[in-house]
């Protein structure tokens, strides 16, 4: 496990709990515009987030392994997750490592860009950049987080 400083929690907003990190996570996809299911943690037992530097961290109980159907790829989710969130990315992720052909390679940048006046929720695509220099781009809407196997916009909620 990675070990977070006292001293950083110190200055951190620190949360406990699958329940509470779960929103968190959430919410913090959210401010930066990053898709709701693109942190398909489970057993979430802490997290904590600086906003001063925009450094977050979450400890999860084991190794989560996720299939993204939309895009064909497997991503695994280790037990710490640490990165750097700014606007519209994640920068210096650690943790995330995705399948590209027969090799996981750790995924180190996540970005969304949007073509010249489209709205990034709805046209927005994904990048990830890996430590090797390789780069994939999917649509953002693969990764909507799923209930029961169907995709719940953010629009569809306000609805209900």
């Amino acid at each position: 496990m990675a070990l977070i400083s006292e001293a950083l929690k110190a200055n951190a907003g620190v949360y406990h709990g699958n329940t509470i990190c779960q929103e968190k996570c959430q919410f913090l996809l959210k401010e930066v515009g990053l898709p709701s299911g693109l942190l398909p943690l489970q057993d979430i037992i802490e997290c904590g987030y600086i906003e001063e530097t925009g450094f977050m961290w979450l400890k999860q109980k084991k190794k989560t392994e996720h299939y993204f159907k939309k895009v064909g790829r497997h991503v695994t989710y280790g037990p710490d997750i640490t990165a750097y969130i700014g606007k519209l990315g994640i920068k210096k992720l650690t943790g995330v490592k995705a399948k590209e052909l027969f090799m996981w390679l750790s995924v180190t940048d996540i970005s969304l860009t949007a073509s010249e006046g489209e709205k990034p929720a709805t046209a927005a695509k994904v990048i990830f950049h890996s430590s090797t220099g390789i780069f994939r781009t999917f649509p953002a809407a693969a990764f909507e987080k799923e209930f029961d196997g169907e995709v719940i916009r953010e629009a569809e909620v306000k609805k209900m």
